[in-house]
């Protein structure tokens, strides 16, 4: 198979860059995260919006609990982003490469009606609507999101266990792999039109990784609804890797024996492989891993095994070479 060259144009340059969850459903609350990084952004300082009020009073079993605005961190203390910087710096390769301008690209594009559709080596397939997908619970997760360009944020998801999805098609005994699919509308995404990339956005994870408890899919954010530039109506969420491997607008979901071949490892498999494990000792071709910078700090930060995950989630690469299998 031949791989399409990406255009520096289309890439970050290389001198922009150099567990544990929280959540609270009903009356509980629990705490983790993991770390992020962010590099050669622009400062937001000046440009924050007013946050919007977080699911209130009278919460139910299984919705969000209210939570203050003020003093929201990750379960090492560090304070999430703004609504504004998490809303307004996006890849979003369908709508565009350029972060900033995603959002407004993104304005008014439809998200209802929509449908997941979750078959393959499954017992029980089904298709779920967005009402469907609400019936599975709503627990907030402040989670570190780490980029493989080394930029990072905090970020206060709403979602659920994507394990609980699963288990209600029944995998069967072949099931491996998990493969996503993200919509595919080249007439409302301009992005999609190019031809650098093998579209639809395709992205895969091994079934154990799938069914971690860590690992969510997001409808939400902030206690409200998921804005589109973040994925809406519902994206994956895996803390633990680098961000290209949370797919954004999901719209197929199959259980599958062979290793999906994702969106970035078709464009650059020498640059992106199946795990995107984040590890600090693994540098991308083009930068070094060791170091990241929050979005609206200015100083670098280490950044941590498995994004500061590896209590939760290291047994699951036990005797793998994270170097080979990147």
């Amino acid at each position: 198979m031949s791989y399409p060259k990406i255009p520096a144009s289309e890439i970050t340059p290389e001198h922009l860059y150099r567990s544990r969850r929280r959540f609270m459903k009903g009356a509980g609350a629990m705490a983790m995260a993991a770390l992020l990084a962010a590099c050669g952004v622009p400062s937001l300082k000046g440009q924050e919006a007013a946050e919007p009020a977080l699911s209130g009073a009278g919460a139910t079993p299984g919705t969000v609990p209210p939570t203050p605005l003020a003093g929201l961190t990750d379960e090492l203390g560090d304070p999430a982003n703004t609504w504004d910087e998490i809303t307004h710096y996006n890849n979003f390769y369908e709508f565009t490469t350029k972060k900033t301008k995603v959002a407004q690209m993104a304005e008014g594009y439809p998200t209802e009606p929509w449908k997941v559709e979750v078959g393959g080596l499954v017992a029980n397939p089904r298709t779920f609507d967005i009402d469907d997908l609400r019936k599975f619970g709503e627990e907030e997760r402040i989670y570190r999101l780490r980029c493989v360009e080394a930029w990072s944020m905090v970020i206060p998801w709403v979602g659920f266990p994507l394990a609980r999805l699963l288990k209600a098609v029944e995998p069967l005994s072949k099931a491996k792999y998990v493969r996503f699919q993200a919509v595919f509308d080249p007439d409302r995404l301009p992005g999609q039109r190019s031809k650098v990339y093998q579209w639809p956005y395709v992205e895969g994870l091994r079934l154990d990784e799938a069914m971690h408890d860590l690992t969510i899919l997001a409808t939400g954010l902030y206690g409200k609804p998921l804005p589109m530039q973040n994925g809406a109506p519902v994206r994956l969420v895996v803390p633990w890797k680098y961000g290209f491997k949370s797919i954004k607008s999901i719209v197929k979901i199959d259980l599958v024996e062979e290793m999906p071949v994702s969106l970035w490892m078709a464009a650059a498999p020498n640059e992106y492989g199946f795990y995107a494990n984040v590890n600090p000792e693994v540098p991308h071709p083009r930068w070094s891993q060791r170091t990241e910078r929050r979005i609206g700090e200015r100083k670098r930060r280490p950044t941590l095994m498995f994004n500061g995950y590896a209590e939760q989630v290291a047994h699951l690469y036990a005797n793998m070479d994270l170097r080979k299998n990147f």
